[in-house]
């Protein structure tokens, strides 16, 4: 009986979509967030019949076949891109990036990766870093003796001195978009890897070729809706109990036709 091994593959398809769901619910306080959603497709069918296969002597074709469904696969867990909310936190390395784009981050291995974790630290030796200590692309030291620093909405860092009138130029923060955002491969921390999917990034200046911009003392948070992955969570738990009657329908049939005498 097929029922039993379809059932199986929808019980294992709504596993998947709950723990999707979790994940997402799990990263609501998570900067830069973007939701996860999981998509599922049909697995192959067994033709009995096949559509138009002819049924008579006369020619006569079947208009539709007998084809019996072998359950459900996973098709593929894509990102639901959005802009989260900015949340101002006057840090003065914290920056959002109000529209498209990726911060640079050069990771420990050499290759570089991507977020849009804006809450920057300064490292023991000045360095503009992410939370986990790698440094921003391209790097930009901050002087010790600096009082305070700026960041515009085009990427400038410039640093305020107490003995001097006139701020200093640290350097130029870019961002990188790319072709297929939802290509992007996730390594967790926030971060992101360009894959042959995502196609190659466009570094540019914040707010040039499409490209978003800067905004100090923000952050963004996370872009989960909490109402509709509560709603997918009780979606995925009906689904995962009508494929488990299904399996306990299936049983007592097998049941009563090895009582049959």
């Amino acid at each position: 009986m097929k029922a039993l091994q379809i059932a199986a593959t929808g019980m294992s398809a709504q596993q998947m979509r709950v723990d999707v769901v979790s994940n997402n619910l799990a990263n609501m306080s998570t900067t830069g967030y973007n939701p996860r959603r999981a998509d599922f497709a049909d697995l192959h069918y067994q033709q009995l019949a096949r559509p138009g296969s002819i049924s008579a002597s006369d020619g006569s074709m079947l208009p539709t076949g007998v084809q019996v469904g072998l359950g459900v696969r996973p098709a593929a867990i894509s990102v639901i891109l959005g802009q989260g909310p900015l949340e101002q936190t006057n840090g003065d390395l914290d920056v959002a990036i109000d529209g498209n784009g990726y911060i640079e981050v050069q990771m420990p291995s050499g290759v570089t990766g991507y977020t849009r974790d804006g809450a920057l630290k300064r490292s023991a030796d000045g360095l503009i870093v992410t939370s986990d200590g790698f440094p921003v692309a391209p790097g930009i030291t901050v002087p010790s003796d600096a009082s305070g620093l700026t960041i515009s909405p085009t990427g400038e860092v410039w640093a305020d001195f107490s003995d001097r009138v006139e701020p200093e130029l640290l350097g130029q923060l870019t961002l990188s978009a790319f072709p297929n955002e939802k290509g992007l491969e996730a390594v967790g921390s926030n971060l992101f890897l360009e894959s042959p999917a995502s196609g190659a990034p466009l570094s540019a200046v914040p707010g040039e070729e499409g490209i978003g911009t800067l905004r100090q003392g923000y952050l963004e948070g996370s872009s989960v809706d909490a109402v509709r992955e509560v709603t997918e969570l009780i979606k995925a738990q009906r689904g995962y109990e009508l494929n488990a009657k299904v399996i306990t329908a299936a049983d007592q049939m097998l049941g009563a036709t090895t009582q049959v005498r």
